[in-house]
């Protein structure tokens, strides 16, 4: 009986021992894998935490593209030299990179948008675009559907005919003509306005002004009514096709356009066009205007 008490008594101590064993051991494992989680959740908070803004720094220097906020802009690109398609499908223009340089001095992205020039303001109000970019003139009856930016062009509208027709010098020898424009534009709007005054007789209107264009080249219309600096360039681009005759028949500017009410994003564009003049930007976009017709 003696000898079995020692036996129990023996196995009692083996079986403490290995009990303590195992939850050291099990101690030592739950101590690791807390710290191990700790020091994750350090360096995970490490590699979360916003990087410090140099003094001086631009806003895309301390954004990262992730967090730029992205505008659709919307754009009617058959209007040369301000927005065009080049040969590898790539909306260009002086619109563009005048927009592209704001936003990048403002800290946001652009995404283009084709489409025809009459769908702009619509699509500007059911919000299917954020910014219009199109060559765009203020007036006062555009004014009333959108915001615009401060004006960025000067232009105004022309009188164009063929090269060989010297039959029309001005405005006033359109009677009974009919002239060709670009629809929704404001030289469609001045074509309108002849014909109220009973000057033209009739009006043909397209979605694109490289319509218009060809439409007064076969001899589908007397004369074009068009934007000066478009109608310029592409006189320079293809000399001897059409001519400007007489006097501009307005002076007008064109501006970027917002929804109504969107003045943050005004601001921005508005903010951006001073520093992209005042850093000579504008002015070097500007001589490159009659390179876009080459595209």
């Amino acid at each position: 009986m003696q000898k079995m008490l020692k036996i129990m008594a023996l196995l009692l101590v083996v079986t403490t021992v290995v009990f303590a064993a195992g939850c050291a051991e099990q101690g030592e494992e739950g101590a690791s894998e807390e710290g191990a989680s700790e020091e994750g959740a350090s360096e995970e908070g490490a590699s979360e935490e916003a990087t410090p803004v140099e003094e001086g720094s631009s806003v895309e220097e301390s954004v990262s593209a992730g967090e730029m906020p992205t505008y659709i802009v919307g754009t009617e690109a058959q209007f040369p030299p301000f927005e065009i398609v080049d040969s590898g499908g790539n909306v260009i223009g002086f619109d563009i990179d005048l927009l592209n340089a704001i936003a990048e001095d403002q800290g946001f992205k652009v995404e283009y948008l084709d489409q025809d020039f009459a769908g702009l303001i619509p699509a500007l109000q059911t919000g299917n675009i954020d910014i219009i970019a199109s060559g765009m003139t203020i007036t006062e009856e555009r004014e009333e559907q959108v915001d615009f930016s401060e004006p960025y062009i000067t232009a105004g509208l022309a009188l164009a005919v063929t090269v060989d027709n010297d039959e029309i010098q001005s405005v006033d020898d359109l009677q009974g003509k009919t002239v060709a424009v670009q629809t929704g534009s404001t030289g469609f709007m001045k074509a309108e306005e002849l014909k109220e005054a009973g000057v033209i007789a009739g009006i043909k209107d397209f979605p694109h002004v490289n319509e218009a264009i060809e439409e007064l080249k076969i001899g589908g219309a007397d004369a074009m009514i068009n934007d000066l600096p478009v109608t310029e360039a592409f006189i320079a681009a293809q000399p001897g096709v059409i001519k400007i005759v007489g006097e501009p028949l307005n002076s007008e500017s064109y501006g970027f356009a917002v929804r109504s009410g969107n003045t943050e994003l005004l601001e921005m564009i508005n903010a951006g066009l001073e520093n992209v003049t005042a850093s000579g930007k504008y002015d070097e976009l500007l001589t490159k205007l009659p390179n876009y017709m080459e595209e």
